[in-house]
């Protein structure tokens, strides 16, 4: 398993990822703020968020991937660079098993393009082709159909159910795991490449 990957751009047909930079707060925090009501049902951070939280999370983001732990990235579309869709994060959880995982969001106002579904796609390729993991899992709160839906679109297998596994305000949230297996990944890449997911 890789130890490091580089923090050049990656790209799909429309979109690019980029490891976050300082100057990024400003519009982390813009997508945030139209996308909280949406957020706020299955994420703790959400409940006291203010811009410190997006100023924390990009300083975090750079020594994370400065020591290795895990890949955040900026989600941008290639016709609009300054525009912070959302993020796609990778990690790694197990290095003896080599077992990664993946989460994701995108702002309110771009949701159901699509894009959530190509930047995943995009960092679970990563996982397998440069960090060289065998298996990459993703954690879905129970009732997030929408997040149901970009793991099935990606390929990912239903394995069950973790019960109260996060906190979200005063309510215990279960969650369902999903994983895609390397050789899954490599029976999809073609697919991924006529739908135009990865390049």
């Amino acid at each position: 398993m890789a130890s490091h990957i580089n923090s050049h751009p990656r790209y799909t047909k429309r979109l690019m990822l980029r490891p976050f930079r300082r100057r990024d707060v400003a519009a982390l925090h813009e997508a945030i703020g139209i996308s909280l009501e949406d957020l706020s049902p299955w994420l703790p951070w959400v409940e006291d968020y203010d811009r410190g939280v997006s100023q924390r999370f990009v300083r975090e983001s750079v020594g994370a991937w400065a020591d290795r732990r895990a890949y955040d990235f900026t989600v941008r579309p290639i016709d609009e660079l300054d525009r912070h869709l959302g993020n796609v994060s990778i990690w790694s959880t197990s290095h003896q098993n080599a077992i990664g995982e993946v989460g994701y969001w995108i702002r309110s106002d771009e949701t159901g393009k699509g894009y959530a579904t190509e930047a995943t796609t995009r960092a679970v390729q990563i996982g397998f082709e440069e960090m060289g993991l065998h298996k990459v899992q993703l954690r879905i709160a129970l009732g997030n159909t929408r997040s149901e839906r970009i793991a099935r679109a990606v390929g990912f297998a239903h394995e069950g159910v973790l019960r109260d596994e996060v906190k979200v305000g005063n309510r215990w949230l279960d969650h369902s795991v999903w994983s895609m297996l390397e050789s899954e990944w490599w029976e999809a890449r073609d697919r991924h490449r006529a739908e135009g997911t990865i390049v």
